[in-house]
This record gives C-alpha cells, structure tokens and sequence, in this order.
C-alpha cells in the first residue's frame, strides 16, 4: 500500500481546513455548519467548554472543539430519551473525522477543559457558523512539523512509524449504514428492523478510527463472530 505523505509547511493549511470542513459535517448540531478560518482577533470566550484530544500519526496534533452550544437540543433530546450522551462521546465521531484528514494515526480519549486553556495561540482557528452567526469553534494544533523523509535523513515514512507498532488500536467491524432523523431514532423500539446499505451476503468493512482498512466475511468462531478477511483495501482509503 502507499503510505501517507507526511504534512509539509505547503499543505498544512489545506489539511486544517479540510479537518475544519469534516468537524462541522459530523457536530451533530440542529443545523447546519460552515467552517471557515476565523477573523483575526476573533475567539470563544475562555471560559466555555472544550473538547480536546490528541493525535499522533502522520502529524502530532492537538484537537479543540467548542460547541457545547450548538450541540446542546441533541444531548437534551437523548436525555430525554433516557439515553444521556457525554458531550466529549457526541463530538468524538467529529474528532476522527478531522484525523482521517491528517493521515492515519491515533486518536487518544477526549478531555474537557476551558476554552481560555485548550486553544493555542499558535492554533489554526475555524468558526463554524450557520446564516453568518458563530456557532461553535475549531482549533487545530500541529505540535510538530513532519519533514519530509529524504530531507530528515530517515530511510522511510514505515520506518519512522516502528515507534507506534506497541500501540493498541480498535478495529470494528461493519455490516452496513443507514441514515434517520432523530425524531426516528428517539422512536426505536426493541424489534424494529432497519434497512442497511448493502445486500445480504456483502462484505463487512473492517474500520480503525473510521478509516477503511479491509473488507471481510463474518464467521463464527467458539460460538463467537469473526471477520475472515478477502480484501485489504489499499490506496488512500487504507494504511501503509
């Protein structure tokens, strides 16, 4: 497979804003968001909440999400449904999405902090607005600048990632996807049957940190299930 390229000074803007594009798709907020760089002097206030996980792949960085706000009807709504959400679980799927932007990697458990505290001066700052209004916030921090292999004098990019081959990482397995809107959700009941995007038969994908990695077959193993793998997926939707 091809490994990722490393991030340079020349495509880390782009990496940011398409991390800031993933982050406001998957805010599970009540409307829809835009991201775009904030204006100068612009900032949240220091002392509303925010999310904040590392990352440490093909770029070291730090995450910031504020939008405790613009979140909030969803986790009031699942509350209400008796199914209290975290707000550092609601913005997780938000989280990856931004990391698959940055290469593959690992993404490490959220915290919560004040804003004041978790955005760095030296962040790439993003409002997430809806009609022109502000409401959430997206930080992205690289702590440090890959350089480029032949100029480091390091053999590869595979070999510079022998330091990670300890860590653990959660593959799942996927049978399919469908999408509803929350009010469906919240109407679930035991026995309901939802239609997935696949046919019967089809491959499961098998996923680390929601990237794409190999497709498979469920089998059954001591009266467990399984996934058989038929397909490593290669490209830029695998890992190197």
């Amino acid at each position: 497979m091809n490994p990722t390229p490393p991030l340079t000074a020349g495509t880390l803007t782009a990496a940011a804003l398409d991390a800031a594009a993933a982050v406001a798709r998957l805010l599970p907020s009540t409307t829809p968001l835009t991201a775009t760089p904030a204006e100068p002097g612009a900032l949240p206030a220091p002392d509303e909440v925010a999310v904040v996980a590392s990352f440490v792949g093909s770029a070291s960085a730090d995450l910031v999400i504020i939008a405790e706000e613009a979140v909030r009807e969803a986790l009031l709504a699942a509350a209400d449904a008796g199914s209290p959400v975290a707000l550092a679980d609601a913005l997780r799927p938000a989280l990856e999405a931004a990391c698959a932007e940055l290469g593959a990697g690992v993404l490490d458990a959220a915290t919560t902090a004040t804003a004041g505290e978790a955005v760095a001066s030296d962040a790439h700052l993003f409002a997430l607005t809806h009609d022109g209004v502000t409401r959430a916030w997206f930080a992205l921090r690289i702590r440090a600048e890959p350089v480029p292999a032949r100029e480091a004098g390091i053999p590869t990019q595979r070999a510079g990632l022998h330091v990670l081959y300890d860590v653990e990482m959660t593959l799942t397995a996927e049978l399919g996807r469908t999408r509803l809107p929350v009010r469906q959700v919240l109407e679930l009941t035991p026995g309901a049957v939802l239609e997935l995007d696949r046919t019967a038969g089809s491959p499961a994908d098998v996923m680390v940190n929601g990237r794409l990695i190999a497709r498979g077959e469920v089998v059954v193993v001591d009266e467990e299930y399984g996934i058989r793998i038929t397909q490593i997926v290669a490209g830029s939707d695998g890992i190197a």
